[in-house]
Formats: structure tokens, C-alpha cells, sequence
């Protein structure tokens, strides 16, 4: 049994850019539902949700297990660590993630360190776990020579300072990916919570430029449809264009405001 094909991996080599979803549900009824809904990946988080490793586990289950309209089109699970920790890491790989995003990489160094964490020596420090889901349960025969070859090692730029170090690491080999983080990025140029303004989106599509021009993917998490555009078509590869709890929460509100339009007055209580 070969180490299954990473499709994900494979179409940010080709150019293809890939549309997801990012997901901060940490339920896996949620991420069934969301992996059948035709997206070409989707973001399990754990930086900013209370996911842990056993729920990741199930939550990973459930994307494999979902199945969508077109069954040629399956959605790619990508997972966020909390942080670019090899501890982390191996856990994560060790229970089946295969494509990897991790915040906050400052310099070529910290790149280095998020590859070595997922690789085996004599390339890296990732320890051997023996018959782990990830080499399913041992049946996988040559999971640790080709293993590798299938982990997308995606990492996250999300600060000027780290935009001062992005060619060095952009060039670190291993590196798949680089996602741009808009929201801490506008923080850090002094624009809190405006990923719009001008100097951010020049930063942006600078970045993207900049990591497309490398051969490596960009990426980027981008709620509003034009700018997602305008990034696709700046060059990014794997651009987020929706959140499931945005989706929820401003549905739901958006229907309890249609309806609210229509309650009848309340009558004048006199006492």
C-alpha cells in the first residue's frame, strides 16, 4: 500500500490555484459538512479555537469520510497547529494530517525548523512513532521513505519584520507555501483590523508577487470576494474565501433581522 497522493501538494506545485474554506468549528459533524461542499481545501484550526489532538483526530476522520457531489472533487484537509512546535507538528502528522500551516514563522531559521520537524532523520528530527494512523496503523510498508514526499509544508508570514526576511524564507527548501496573514499584518503596519487599506493590500500583493516569482504557493485568507479575486489574480494559489463560523453567525443574524422587521408591535402595558 503506497503513502496516499497528497492531490493538494501536487496542484500548488502545478499552479493550479485552490479555493478553500477556513474552519474554526472544532466539530467534526461541521467539517463532514463543510468537506462535502465542493471547496478544493479547508483549514482545521487550532491557533484560535479550543481544538486538541484527539479532536483533531475526529475531525480529520470526518473529512476523509464526507462525501461530496462531484466525488472527483474531494476537499484537502490543511491543519493549523497552535504554534510552529516540533512537538506539535509530529502529533499532527502522526494521526494523518498531511498538509501542514504554521504561524507565525519570523526567518528563514524558524522555515528550517518547521521542516525538520517533518521529516525523519537523517533529514530532520521527526520521531519514529511505529505504527501510527498515518502509515495506517503500520500496513503502509514504506510510509517512512516516502512519507515526505507527500507533506505540503505551508508557513505563515504575518508581520513586517517577517516580510523583511520573506526571499530567505521563501528559499528554504521544503518550504511548499507561504501564507500571507492579513489580519495581523494590517496590525502590525498600524492599520488594526483594516486589511484594506492601501498600504496593507500593497504588502499583500508585494508578497504574493514575491513568493510566486520564487515557484513557491501563496496564499492567503480572504473574506471579500473582490480582493480574493484581486489576489488570485495577483498570483496566490490557495486562497480561503470563506469562514464556517462567519457563514453561521451572520446567516443567523441575517435571518433573525428579516423576520424581526415583521414582528407585530408590542401592545402598551399601563399600569
Amino acid at each position: 500500500m503506497p503513502v496516499p497522493t497528497n492531490a493538494f501538494k501536487r496542484a500548488l506545485a502545478a499552479g493550479q490555484p485552490q479555493i478553500g474554506l477556513w474552519s474554526t468549528l472544532p466539530d467534526p459533524y461541521v467539517s463532514e459538512i463543510v468537506a462535502g461542499a465542493g471547496f478544493d481545501w479547508m483549514l482545521l484550526d487550532t491557533e484560535h479555537t479550543p481544538t486538541d489532538v484527539p479532536r483533531m483526530l475526529n475531525q480529520l476522520q470526518a473529512v476523509q469520510a464526507a462525501v461530496p457531489a462531484d466525488p472527483l472533487r474531494r476537499t484537502a484537509a490543511v491543519v493549523r497547529p497552535d504554534w510552529n512546535d516540533a512537538v506539535m507538528i509530529k502529533r499532527y502528522l502522526d494521526i494523518g494530517a498531511q498538509s501542514l500551516l504554521l504561524p507565525f514563522v519570523q526567518s528563514a531559521a524558524e522555515a528550517q525548523a518547521a521542516v525538520a520537524a517533518t521529516r525523519y532523520a537523517p533529514a530532520g528530527i521527526r520521531g519514529m512513532g511505529g505504527s501510527v494512523r498515518a502509515s495506517n496503523f503500520g500496513r503502509t510498508r514504506d510510509y517512512i521513505q516516502g512519507a515526505q514526499d507527500e507533506l505540503c509544508v505551508l508557513v505563515q508570514v504575518e508581520t513586517p519584520a517577517a516580510l523583511d526576511e520573506l526571499d530567505a524564507i521563501v528559499d528554504v527548501d521544503g518550504v511548499d507555501g507561504v501564507f500571507i496573514g492579513p489580519a495581523d499584518l494590517s496590525a502590525g503596519l498600524g492599520h488594526p483590523g483594516n486589511p484594506g487599506h492601501p498600504e496593507v493590500k500593497a504588502a499583500i500583493d508585494d508578497a504574493i508577487r514575491r513568493i510566486r516569482a520564487k515557484g513557491k504557493a501563496p496564499g492567503i485568507l480572504m473574506l471579500d470576494e473582490t480582493r480574493a479575486r484581486e489576489c488570485l489574480s495577483a498570483g496566490a494559489l490557495f486562497v480561503a474565501v470563506a469562514m464556517d463560523l462567519q457563514i453561521l453567525a451572520r446567516g443567523a443574524e441575517a435571518a433573525a433581522a428579516r423576520f424581526a422587521l415583521h414582528q407585530p408591535p408590542q401592545a402598551k402595558v399601563t399600569y
